[in-house]
């Protein structure tokens, strides 16, 4: 009877005790202050990787495949310029673009690989003589623009000559008018001290 007894009184204890806690996770004044708010461990935050996106540059773009760290052509053809790739990889290709850089200094190939999408570009306007007709349509316009600076040259010294003897010719006037100057002057002079001897000779 005893047993029955201790047993019954803590079945209802803890009945009671579970009814107590229901009510305070239940009552939102009592929640609040008895029940804190979840810590996150700090070994979880510090666990988790950087969110750091990586976009692959245009040739593995274009080439659809893997972008690695030591990706040669990165550096070159930027993920915001897919159309230098593309214009480059139309005429060489990927593999031959890789092949010439290998055989260039690090130092040079950013200018080999402007050479090269200049190339393909003037390769793609003028299939039939590509690089070579802007070559030539520009060695054209050098000898044009040699043949007027010839011209404005000659033009000039004629400018130049033509002033000369125009200054020439002034000075020439102008030696002549005081010539004749001098010479009335010296005329005017002689005349009156001749008139003024024969004036006491009579007298």
């Amino acid at each position: 009877m005893y047993d029955n007894c201790s047993t019954s009184e803590y079945t209802l204890n803890s009945i009671m005790l579970s009814s107590d806690i229901i009510t305070m996770s239940t009552d939102p004044s009592t929640s609040q202050a008895s029940s804190p708010l979840p810590i996150i461990p700090r070994f979880i935050s510090s666990s988790l990787p950087p969110l750091v996106v990586l976009s692959p540059c245009a040739a593995c773009k274009i080439l659809r495949r893997r972008c690695a760290d030591t990706c040669m052509l990165a550096p070159y053809f930027p993920p915001t310029d897919p159309l230098k790739f593309t214009t480059a990889h139309r005429v060489f290709g990927a593999s031959n673009i890789i092949k010439l850089l290998q055989d260039v200094p690090e130092s040079q190939r950013a200018d080999a690989v402007n050479s090269m999408v200049y190339e393909a570009d003037a390769r793609i306007r003028d299939p039939v003589y590509g690089c070579a007709g802007s070559v030539c349509q520009l060695q054209k316009q050098v000898n044009e623009l040699k043949m007027q600076l010839a011209r404005t040259q000659a033009d000039l010294i004629n400018v130049q000559t033509q002033y000369a003897n125009l200054i020439a010719f002034v000075y020439m006037e102008m030696t002549r008018d005081k010539q004749q100057d001098n010479t009335s002057n010296y005329s005017s002079v002689d005349g009156g001290v001749h008139g003024i001897v024969l004036d006491n000779i009579m007298n």
